[in-house]
């Protein structure tokens, strides 16, 4: 595919530790990667909802 560049290993690292800096938690980076590489819904992220202020 043109214009589809692979990340390396410390670029993936770099994503796996800023989504760990924005709360998300083990599970939920997990799923992500399962989803970015499968497709499958059951994976996809869900919004959170707003905590009350």
């Amino acid at each position: 595919m043109e214009g589809v560049k692979n990340m390396n290993m410390t670029e993936v690292a770099r994503l796996l530790l800023g989504l760990r800096a924005a709360g998300w938690s083990e599970k939920e980076i997990n799923d992500f990667v399962l989803y970015i590489e499968s497709g499958e819904e059951q994976y996809k992220p869900k919004p959170k909802k707003e905590k009350d202020k």
